[in-house]
């Protein structure tokens, strides 16, 4: 008998999910629009989700822009730097 048959299954029947969280602190989803300034240049974008620490935005094409930049939203201008990026979706940490 192998060891994975002779454990017990968590509650449910269902596996834990793995998690690759690495987030201080949680998000909540939004769906803003938002603009990615830098120089004398602002790019649209929308605002996927947000928190004190960081966001996620979504861009319409993956155009070239800095790692860092100012995310303008809701009427505020947050410092930030880009985390990571996956074809049209960055998140983004607050400086």
């Amino acid at each position: 008998m192998a060891d994975d048959e002779s454990r017990p299954a968590p509650a449910g029947g269902q596996q834990p999910m793995p998690t690759d969280e690495r987030r201080g602190g949680s998000r909540r989803r939004v769906l803003k629009s938002g603009a990615i300034e830098f120089g004398n240049e602002a790019i649209p974008c929308t605002v996927r989700n947000l928190s004190p620490q960081g966001a996620c935005i979504e861009v319409n094409s993956p155009l070239w822009f800095p790692d860092r930049f100012v995310l303008a939203v809701d009427g505020q201008r947050h410092t930030c730097r880009v985390i990571w990026k996956k074809e049209r979706r960055i998140g983004l940490g607050f400086a």
